[in-house]
């Protein structure tokens, strides 16, 4: 068994949880409140654009251009494919996807980024690998629990979000950073593995929350508006 073999076995009730959310089975069903479509998608922007600064973290930890190169290319996926599935939710939703940018995280999604870049700062290779590993993974497998259980046809409302993750790059992205994460627990201590299989449980933990987070519509307790800020400083 390998390290990320054994990542996804101690994760398994975690993935179940999320296959099984209203969210997720609101995808397979083809039926979301649009307030949640439109939730997710704010979050889920500034999320990605978080995701990609921490890929730019990872750069500059590699030591090995190829390792430089994947990263790289992550980045593009992140601006210039995984626009796609949100362009669907959008679609569904009837709202313009420009209209949904530039929103501050809910307190969930806020979480995530902070645990993530927290790792990307401090942590190994192997723990920043390990903590960005289940956003493909989930994903990937998401898409493939629907595909084989709802068999969705190319008029489902979501088709394209389900095609997108469940036969599109992602396969290939989660596999090369399951490759590069089982490469470097080859000669990683006990004691660092632990602290990768830690990233990574919280990671699913969090992509769990951000189903919930999109589904509840979570938002700050109190409303603010962060121009408002600077006024009583003045």
């Amino acid at each position: 068994m390998t390290f990320t073999d054994d990542l996804r076995k101690r994760a398994d009730n975690i993935y179940e949880g999320i296959f099984h959310h209203p969210f997720i089975k609101g995808i397979a069903e083809g039926n979301i409140p649009k307030e949640a479509l439109i939730h997710y998608v704010k979050a889920d922007y500034e999320y990605l654009s978080a995701f990609n600064r921490v890929y730019g973290i990872a750069i500059s930890k590699c030591a090995e251009r190829e390792d430089m190169s994947f990263f790289q290319e992550q980045i593009g996926f992140v601006l210039n494919s995984e626009i796609h599935p949100h362009e669907n939710f959008c679609e569904v939703a009837g709202v313009d996807y420009d209209d949904l940018q530039g929103n501050p995280l809910p307190p969930t999604a806020d979480h995530y980024v902070s645990h993530m870049m927290k790792t990307a700062m401090g942590g190994s290779i192997g723990e920043l690998l390990a903590a960005l590993l289940p956003c493909p993974w989930t994903y990937l497998e998401i898409g493939q629990y629907i595909m084989e259980n709802h068999h969705p046809q190319a008029s489902h409302p979501f088709h394209e979000w389900i095609t997108f993750y469940a036969q599109g790059e992602i396969r290939g992205v989660t596999a090369e950073i399951r490759r590069k994460l089982d490469r470097w627990a080859e000669t990683a201590s006990s004691t660092d593995k632990e602290k990768a299989a830690t990233a990574f449980i919280k990671s699913c933990q969090l992509e769990y929350k951000f189903w919930d987070m999109a589904y509840e519509e979570e938002e700050w307790p109190f409303a603010f508006e962060l121009s408002q800020i600077g006024e009583g400083i003045k």
